[in-house]
Protein backbone atom coordinates (compact mmCIF):
# COMPACT_ATOMS: atom_id res chain seq x y z
CA UNK A 1 0.00 0.00 0.00
CA UNK A 2 1.59 3.38 -0.72
CA UNK A 3 0.73 6.14 1.55
CA UNK A 4 1.21 9.55 2.55
CA UNK A 5 2.02 10.86 6.28
CA UNK A 6 0.91 13.84 8.48
CA UNK A 7 2.32 14.08 11.68
CA UNK A 8 4.14 16.81 13.42
CA UNK A 9 5.75 15.22 16.13
CA UNK A 10 9.32 14.10 14.71
CA UNK A 11 9.54 11.07 16.85
CA UNK A 12 6.40 9.65 16.58
CA UNK A 13 5.82 10.55 12.12
CA UNK A 14 9.56 8.53 12.46
CA UNK A 15 7.92 5.16 14.35
CA UNK A 16 4.85 5.38 11.87
CA UNK A 17 7.10 5.22 8.94
CA UNK A 18 9.28 2.53 10.07
CA UNK A 19 6.22 0.38 11.62
CA UNK A 20 4.00 0.65 8.06
CA UNK A 21 7.63 -0.23 6.16
CA UNK A 22 7.96 -3.42 8.53
CA UNK A 23 4.18 -4.40 7.91
CA UNK A 24 5.31 -4.48 3.46
CA UNK A 25 3.79 -0.42 3.20
CA UNK A 26 5.56 1.89 0.97
CA UNK A 27 5.43 5.48 2.91
CA UNK A 28 5.84 7.34 -0.57
CA UNK A 29 5.65 10.79 2.03
CA UNK A 30 6.02 11.80 5.46
CA UNK A 31 5.26 15.77 6.54
CA UNK A 32 4.31 17.41 9.36
CA UNK A 33 1.89 20.19 8.30
CA UNK A 34 -1.26 20.33 6.42
CA UNK A 35 -0.59 22.00 3.62
CA UNK A 36 2.25 19.81 3.09
CA UNK A 37 0.01 16.96 3.28
CA UNK A 38 -2.43 18.20 0.48
CA UNK A 39 0.52 18.66 -1.94
CA UNK A 40 2.26 15.14 -1.15
CA UNK A 41 -1.25 13.40 -2.56
CA UNK A 42 -1.41 15.60 -5.30
CA UNK A 43 1.79 14.34 -6.40
CA UNK A 44 1.62 11.01 -5.18
CA UNK A 45 -1.73 9.87 -5.41
CA UNK A 46 -1.34 7.21 -2.81
CA UNK A 47 -3.87 4.56 -1.84
CA UNK A 48 -4.20 6.06 1.68
CA UNK A 49 -3.12 9.04 3.74
CA UNK A 50 -2.32 8.98 7.82
CA UNK A 51 -3.05 12.04 9.46
CA UNK A 52 -3.22 14.17 12.75
CA UNK A 53 -5.72 16.28 13.35
CA UNK A 54 -3.63 19.43 15.31
CA UNK A 55 -1.09 20.19 13.23
CA UNK A 56 0.79 23.40 11.47
CA UNK A 57 -0.03 25.89 10.47
CA UNK A 58 -2.17 26.79 13.30
CA UNK A 59 -2.24 23.71 15.09
CA UNK A 60 -5.63 23.28 15.54
CA UNK A 61 -7.72 21.37 13.31
CA UNK A 62 -5.77 22.15 9.98
CA UNK A 63 -5.53 18.11 9.73
CA UNK A 64 -8.84 17.10 9.63
CA UNK A 65 -9.32 19.65 6.99
CA UNK A 66 -7.11 18.72 5.00
CA UNK A 67 -8.50 15.00 5.46
CA UNK A 68 -11.69 16.45 4.04
CA UNK A 69 -9.94 18.61 1.44
CA UNK A 70 -8.57 15.20 0.23
CA UNK A 71 -11.87 13.24 0.45
CA UNK A 72 -13.66 16.01 -1.88
CA UNK A 73 -10.43 16.27 -4.30
CA UNK A 74 -8.74 12.50 -4.44
CA UNK A 75 -12.38 10.55 -3.42
CA UNK A 76 -10.93 7.18 -4.29
CA UNK A 77 -7.67 8.11 -1.30
CA UNK A 78 -8.57 6.67 2.09
CA UNK A 79 -8.11 8.23 4.91
CA UNK A 80 -7.69 6.97 8.36
CA UNK A 81 -7.32 9.67 10.95
CA UNK A 82 -4.89 9.56 13.89
CA UNK A 83 -5.52 11.86 17.10
CA UNK A 84 -5.31 12.27 20.55
CA UNK A 85 -8.57 13.79 20.97
CA UNK A 86 -11.98 14.02 18.75
CA UNK A 87 -12.88 16.81 16.47
CA UNK A 88 -16.90 16.78 16.56
CA UNK A 89 -17.79 18.96 14.08
CA UNK A 90 -14.94 18.10 11.04
CA UNK A 91 -15.45 14.37 12.37
CA UNK A 92 -18.47 14.74 11.67
CA UNK A 93 -18.46 16.06 8.36
CA UNK A 94 -15.80 13.36 7.56
CA UNK A 95 -18.51 10.83 7.65
CA UNK A 96 -21.05 12.74 6.03
CA UNK A 97 -22.24 11.13 2.64
CA UNK A 98 -19.75 8.71 1.83
CA UNK A 99 -18.17 6.95 4.71
CA UNK A 100 -16.10 3.97 2.78
CA UNK A 101 -12.39 4.52 3.16
CA UNK A 102 -12.30 6.52 6.22
CA UNK A 103 -11.39 6.09 9.86
CA UNK A 104 -11.01 7.94 12.93
CA UNK A 105 -8.91 6.29 15.90
CA UNK A 106 -6.87 7.60 18.72
CA UNK A 107 -3.42 7.24 19.34
CA UNK A 108 -3.61 4.80 21.62
CA UNK A 109 -4.19 2.72 19.48
CA UNK A 110 -0.71 2.90 17.87
CA UNK A 111 0.24 1.28 21.31
CA UNK A 112 -1.95 -1.52 19.79
CA UNK A 113 -0.04 -2.05 16.68
CA UNK A 114 -2.75 -4.90 15.28
CA UNK A 115 -5.47 -2.15 15.72
CA UNK A 116 -3.84 0.59 14.55
CA UNK A 117 -2.96 -1.79 11.14
CA UNK A 118 -6.19 -3.33 11.29
CA UNK A 119 -7.87 0.01 11.08
CA UNK A 120 -5.75 1.27 8.24
CA UNK A 121 -6.39 -2.28 6.21
CA UNK A 122 -10.02 -1.80 6.49
CA UNK A 123 -10.46 1.68 5.59
CA UNK A 124 -7.75 1.34 2.23
CA UNK A 125 -10.93 -1.64 1.74
CA UNK A 126 -13.19 0.37 1.81
CA UNK A 127 -15.00 0.34 5.00
CA UNK A 128 -14.75 2.48 7.77
CA UNK A 129 -13.32 2.61 11.07
CA UNK A 130 -14.12 4.24 14.22
CA UNK A 131 -12.86 4.22 17.60
CA UNK A 132 -15.41 3.53 20.48
CA UNK A 133 -14.59 6.71 21.95
CA UNK A 134 -14.97 8.67 18.70
CA UNK A 135 -18.39 7.11 18.24
CA UNK A 136 -19.28 7.79 22.25
CA UNK A 137 -18.56 11.49 21.90
CA UNK A 138 -20.51 12.20 18.23
CA UNK A 139 -23.06 10.49 19.52
CA UNK A 140 -23.46 12.02 23.39
CA UNK A 141 -25.46 14.80 22.42
CA UNK A 142 -28.17 13.02 20.39
CA UNK A 143 -28.76 10.16 22.93
CA UNK A 144 -32.00 8.90 23.34
CA UNK A 145 -34.29 5.98 24.45
CA UNK A 146 -32.51 2.21 23.46
CA UNK A 147 -33.02 2.42 19.82
CA UNK A 148 -31.75 -1.40 19.57
CA UNK A 149 -34.71 -3.19 21.60
CA UNK A 150 -36.74 -3.80 18.57
CA UNK A 151 -33.88 -5.69 16.93
CA UNK A 152 -33.68 -9.41 17.16
CA UNK A 153 -30.89 -11.62 18.75
CA UNK A 154 -29.83 -12.40 15.01
CA UNK A 155 -29.76 -8.61 13.78
CA UNK A 156 -27.95 -7.59 16.76
CA UNK A 157 -25.51 -10.19 15.77
CA UNK A 158 -25.25 -8.95 12.34
CA UNK A 159 -24.74 -5.23 14.02
CA UNK A 160 -22.67 -5.96 16.20
CA UNK A 161 -20.23 -7.34 13.61
CA UNK A 162 -21.03 -4.27 10.92
CA UNK A 163 -19.67 -2.60 13.97
CA UNK A 164 -16.27 -4.52 13.89
CA UNK A 165 -16.07 -2.77 9.85
CA UNK A 166 -17.06 -6.26 8.63
CA UNK A 167 -18.42 -5.98 4.81
CA UNK A 168 -21.74 -8.29 4.74
CA UNK A 169 -19.95 -10.59 2.54
CA UNK A 170 -17.48 -11.27 5.60
CA UNK A 171 -20.67 -10.90 7.94
CA UNK A 172 -21.97 -14.15 5.84
CA UNK A 173 -19.27 -15.42 6.57
CA UNK A 174 -18.31 -15.27 10.02
CA UNK A 175 -22.31 -15.87 11.24
CA UNK A 176 -22.26 -19.10 8.77
CA UNK A 177 -25.47 -17.64 6.16
CA UNK A 178 -25.68 -16.76 2.65
CA UNK A 179 -24.81 -12.76 1.72
CA UNK A 180 -28.61 -12.33 0.51
CA UNK A 181 -29.29 -13.28 4.25
CA UNK A 182 -27.08 -11.03 5.63
CA UNK A 183 -28.75 -7.90 2.88
CA UNK A 184 -31.82 -8.75 4.36
CA UNK A 185 -31.34 -8.50 7.72
CA UNK A 186 -29.12 -5.28 7.26
CA UNK A 187 -32.18 -3.60 5.39
CA UNK A 188 -34.49 -4.42 8.22
CA UNK A 189 -31.95 -3.25 10.89
CA UNK A 190 -32.55 0.28 9.06
CA UNK A 191 -35.92 -0.04 9.27
CA UNK A 192 -36.09 -0.67 12.80
CA UNK A 193 -33.57 1.98 13.54
CA UNK A 194 -35.69 4.58 11.38
CA UNK A 195 -32.60 4.80 9.02
CA UNK A 196 -34.57 4.17 5.90
CA UNK A 197 -34.38 7.48 4.52
CA UNK A 198 -31.94 9.36 5.95
CA UNK A 199 -29.76 11.76 4.15
CA UNK A 200 -26.29 13.56 4.85
CA UNK A 201 -24.80 10.23 6.78
CA UNK A 202 -24.29 7.08 5.63
CA UNK A 203 -27.17 4.86 7.24
CA UNK A 204 -24.62 1.84 7.87
CA UNK A 205 -22.46 4.49 9.81
CA UNK A 206 -25.35 6.17 11.76
CA UNK A 207 -26.24 2.34 12.83
CA UNK A 208 -23.13 1.35 13.78
CA UNK A 209 -23.01 4.43 16.07
CA UNK A 210 -26.38 3.78 17.59
CA UNK A 211 -25.15 0.00 18.36
CA UNK A 212 -21.95 1.15 19.86
CA UNK A 213 -23.45 4.18 21.88
CA UNK A 214 -25.65 1.76 23.25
Amino acid sequence: MRIVLAEDSTLLREGLVRLLADEGHEVVAAVADADRLVTAVERHHPDAVVTDVRMPPTNTDDGLRAALEIRRRWPDTAVLVLSQYVEKRYAAQLLADRSEGVGYVLKDRVAQVEDFLDALDRVAAGSTALDPEVVRQLISSTRHTDPLSRLTPRERDVLHHMAQGHTNAAVAERLHVSQSAVEKHVNIIFDKLDLSHATGYSRRVLAILRYLGS
